[in-house]
Formats: structure tokens, sequence, C-alpha cells
């Protein structure tokens, strides 16, 4: 696999009426979701949409093709801690595909999902990975090319939440270890956070209304997401957008599970497992790299890899101490975000 690590280290509805409505948001992406044939529920994050839909009719014909069975895949969508928070409340997933451990280390937790999950799948559950950079305006008029520069006062910074979304929390990590691989210290670290979330005029719940409110309402100097998003949108709006790589940022794996109790109760595990297998595949790996996620595997890799700029990142579990030390220093309830941003 291709990437350079460093080496530092919804209201007040009622319950039921809440969690219709996020049934209710789970879209249809091949067949009749009322059909005989086995229907398979993915809960995704939402930068997610464009791939998945590329991916489940390429999945349901191979199915079909070595099995004889007709699947239909449902597609649900959101920041990825807001949909771990669904499935953990009841929404019957079949898999998640979230953008962070943490969010599936939550549903371990409940006991929906193996304890071990990252090891039912290779790359620890994690089939591509990803980073975050920056999109800016054509010509990038405020001249952004680093994380320091995001902290200047005249620069408005579009940014999800970090408490709803792991593309915030990537953001946030990504902007905290660059300091740290300079040789700075935890304050200097802080400090420099603090100065990039006092620049964000709106606070989204997740990475595709982050793009919008950049996109669509011109809010904001710079969106900061994950590498697929912004060449997406650079792709699509070439004309408007430059796309920008820091110097340093971070490797965002996206895990994967199958949701235990959900497919054991319905009969859906064999099903379940061979969708995420599906996203190991050639065939897989290959449609992820075409919406710029990076592969894991090395034919595929090599394969895309022009359409890769080489680019330095820290791992979460090595300059954090793995996703549950991050959370609970950085974004539980009174952690280093939530002092952040009461400051703001």
């Amino acid at each position: 696999m291709s990437k350079k690590i460093s080496v530092l280290g919804a209201g007040k509805l009622p319950r039921r009426f809440f969690l219709a409505a996020v049934a209710a948001a789970a879209l249809p992406l091949a067949g009749n979701a009322w059909a005989a044939d086995p229907v398979l529920l993915n809960v995704s994050y939402d930068v997610m949409r464009e791939v998945f839909k590329d991916i489940n009719p390429a999945f349901i014909a191979d199915y079909k093709k070595k099995t004889g069975v007709t699947l239909t895949v449902n597609q649900s969508h959101g920041g990825s801690s807001k949909q771990a928070r669904s499935v953990a409340d009841g929404l019957k997933a079949s898999v998640v595909t979230m953008n962070q451990a943490n969010d599936v280390d939550l549903l371990a937790d409940r006991g929906l999902v193996a304890a071990d999950w990252k090891t039912k799948f290779p790359h620890g559950a994690a089939p591509f990975y990803s980073t975050v950079v920056y999109l800016v305006r054509k010509g990038n008029p405020k001249q952004i090319k680093d994380w320091t520069d995001l902290a200047k006062p005249d620069v408005k910074v579009v940014i999800p939440n970090p408490k709803t979304s792991g593309n915030g929390r990537y953001t946030y990590l990504a902007a905290w270890g660059s300091v740290l691989k300079k040789g700075g210290n935890e304050a200097q670290a802080r400090e420099l956070v603090g100065k990039i979330f006092k620049n964000v005029p709106v606070m989204d719940t997740g990475g595709r209304a982050a793009t919008t409110t950049f996109t669509q309402r011109q809010i904001g100097d710079v969106l900061v997401t994950f590498e697929n998003e912004v060449q997406l949108v650079s792709s699509e709006f070439g004309d408007n957008f430059e796309v920008v790589y820091p110097a340093v940022s971070i490797l965002a794996e996206s895990p994967v599970a199958v949701v235990d109790k959900v497919v054991d109760k319905r009969g859906l595990r064999k099903e379940a497992t061979a969708y995420l297998n599906f996203l190991y595949s050639d065939a897989g790996q290959d449609i992820l790299a075409k919406h710029h996620l990076r592969p894991t595997s090395e034919a595929v890799a090599k394969k895309y890899a022009a359409a890769f700029k080489p680019i330095t990142l820290l791992s979460v579990d090595t300059v954090f101490g793995g996703w549950r030390a991050a959370q609970k220093k950085h974004f539980d309830d009174g952690g280093e975000f939530d002092k952040i941003y009461a400051t703001k």
C-alpha cells in the first residue's frame, strides 16, 4: 500500500418518530426494498453517495453471477458519527461503512458488532483510505497553502462539526498533528486549532453539507474535506475551484463491519460478508480508485498512482494513541474541542 506514514508517536421528537425518520432517509439504490429477494442496508457517511451508486450495482451483478441470487442494496448517508448513533439507536443496518474506527467501536461497545471487528477483514477492516485536503476558490486569492494559513484572521474556513462528523474530527486532528510533526508542543497545537475554528463561519453536521455551504452558498475561502470530495467538486466545477495539498495531513482509514445482531436475525450474514469482501476485490478497488479513494490493493494503487499526489500522512494510532484515546481527550463532552469552541 503506497502511503507515507509519519513515525510520530435530532430535536426532541419521541424516539419512535426519530427512528422512523432515519429509516425513511435510507435511499434505495437497487431494486424494490419490499421484494422477496434478500435486502441489505449499508449505513455510510455522507460523501460516499456517488461511490456506492457505482459499487452497489457492480456487486449485485457479481453476486448474481456467482450465486444466482438477486440482491437489493439500500443506502443511508449522513455524518459518520451521527450515522453510528442511529444504528446504535435501532436503525437496522446490515453493514456499516464508516470513516473512522471510533464509530465502529461504538457499535462494538453496544454489542451490535463483534468486539474483534478489525480482524474480520483485511487491512484492519479498512478496504481503502483517504486524507483531508483543501478546496479553494479559483486563483487561491488568500494564498492558502498549509495549516497555519487557515489560522490567519482574514481567512474563513468551512469544516463540518467534529462532534458529529468524522470528516471534522480528521481535520481537527490533522491540524493538531501538523504542529507536533514540526516539533511543536501540545500548547502550540491547541493554539493553532483554536485559531482555525474561530475562523469557521458555519459548522455543518457532515461533509456533504459543508461542501454545499462552500460551493453553493458561497461561504468561506477554503473547504477542508476528504480528498475524494474535493476531487469530485473540482472535476464538476473546475473553473471555479482549485485543490491544495498541505505538506502534512492525516491518514483517514475507512473501516467496515457486519452488524452481527441484524444479519443473524434476518439470515443475511453470507450476503453482508460478500458485500464487504467485494470492496477488496479488483473490481471494487478499481471503482474506489476511480472515485479518488486510495486503494489498499498494491496492484490497483500502482495502476492509479498518477491520480494520487504523494503526501505525508500522520496516523491517529501513532500520534494520538488510537481513536479511543483521541475521542476521550479531544471530542468527548468537556474535551479539548469543547474547551476550544467555548472561547470562539
